[in-house]
């Protein structure tokens, strides 16, 4: 006769016939009839979870009352005290002058009216015994724009930088001596609303005299005038296949109107030449 397996020691719950077969559930500890039971004891089987949330929301509703206190007391303490004063919205009244009001300026003094005058006028006189030149442009002493523009290398580049630079008006005189030598002498104003044109294009005809010719050139400041430059090439050029000229060039600004002086001969052109028409047309500015 077959030995029987030992049993354990509580027999196990019966197991349906079809159901698959699991490992015997540990045997509980014996419980004490005596105790107590604690029904709000968690649940040993479903894993002795605990709930969190409730602590985090006291937390929260203890910060929210007490910003809510804090802000009723601070106005109940600012309601309590007394409004502070505001400052008057009027000045006292001032003192008035005593006196005879200054004169104005007579036009000799006052730059201003100078150059809202006629351009021309400051415009230093063609010297004796000069020829004027034929083939002067511009109307009458002026040059427009398109006159003033056709002077450069790049015209339509140039007119729209002076249309930006609130171009005003220019005046031109030029005259001949001796048998080669030409003067030509501008000056451009400008409305000068936002940008100092002037400066800007007097900058810009420094650079191109100096540093454009750099290897060949001389350059002295002008007295009086802060960054007034002229400037003499020691070596003849050629435009246009007309015969080699030396040149010369001045460049300084005052106010709102750029000055611009140009020479040209045979011959080279000396320091004392340019800068004497340099300084003289500066002063009449």
């Amino acid at each position: 006769m077959e030995e029987e397996p030992a049993r354990p020691a509580a027999p196990a719950a019966p197991t349906p016939p079809d159901a698959p077969q699991t490992a015997a559930a540990p045997e509980p500890p014996p419980v004490d009839e005596a105790a107590p039971v604690d029904e709000a004891a968690p649940d040993a089987a479903a894993g002795g979870s605990r709930r969190r949330g409730r602590t985090t929301l006291l937390i929260a509703a203890a910060a929210v009352l007490g910003l809510v206190a804090g802000t009723c007391t601070g106005v109940l303490v600012q309601a309590g005290r007394e409004p502070t004063k505001l400052p008057p919205l009027s000045q006292a009244a001032l003192a008035r002058g005593e006196g005879a009001a200054p004169k104005p300026l007579p036009a000799d003094q006052d730059r201003r009216v100078r150059t809202d005058g006629d351009l021309r006028e400051l415009l230093l006189k063609k010297p004796r015994g000069a020829r004027e030149i034929e083939w002067l442009d511009g109307v009458d002493g002026w040059m427009d724009l398109a006159t003033y523009v056709g002077t450069f290398g790049s015209p339509s580049e140039q007119f729209s930088e002076y249309v930006h630079d609130d171009f005003r008006r220019a005046a031109v005189t030029r005259w001949k001596t001796g048998a080669t030598r030409t003067v030509e002498i501008r000056l451009i104003q400008f409305h000068q609303e936002e940008v100092l044109s002037a400066l800007e294009g007097s900058d810009t005809g420094r650079h191109w005299a100096g540093w454009g010719r750099e290897d060949d050139t001389d350059r002295w400041p002008i007295p009086g005038t802060g960054d007034g430059e002229v400037f003499v090439h020691n070596r003849p050029e050629s435009v246009d296949g007309s015969p080699p000229l030396y040149s010369a060039e001045a460049h300084a600004w005052r106010g709102d109107i750029e000055m611009e002086i140009w020479m040209a001969d045979t011959e080279r052109i000396g320091k004392d030449q340019i800068m004497d028409l340099a300084r003289r047309q500066m002063e009449r500015l």
